[in-house]
């Protein structure tokens, strides 16, 4: 009668911790295998990830430039900030926009006040 893969899982089951111990090591001795996870070279691609992960930034207005009332809807969409405190926002140049944002959400953020005449940068 042959072992089905039910009746191994049904093993598996009801086998206690140090059953499923002794029956791994049986196993890496009689193939020559090991059951552990290659730990170096999985933390290497993680690593890796992490020093490419883009770092997060502030976005300053150094100007409003010559259209203060196109940069102040801006700020407002930006912000969600209401009429009176957005126009307080731009008055007060340099001002932080947003603080700590994801370098891309910085970048998108740089182009619309840009586009509407404001000096931006991102520190």
């Amino acid at each position: 009668m042959a072992i089905t893969k039910e009746d191994i899982l049904a093993y598996l089951d009801t086998a206690t911790i140090l059953d499923l111990n002794d029956l791994v090591k049986s196993i890496e001795e009689k193939y020559g295998v090991t059951a552990a996870a290659p730990v170096a070279a999985a933390a290497a691609p993680a690593e890796d990830a992490a020093a490419a992960a883009p770092k997060n930034v502030t976005v300053v207005m150094t100007s409003f430039g010559e259209s203060k009332v196109a940069v102040i809807k801006v700020v407002r969409t930006i912000t969600g900030l209401g009429l009176v405190e957005a126009k307080k926002l731009v008055d007060t140049v340099p001002a932080e926009i947003k603080k700590d944002v994801p370098a891309e959400e910085a970048e998108n953020i740089k182009k619309q006040l840009t586009d509407a005449g404001a000096t931006v940068e991102l520190k």
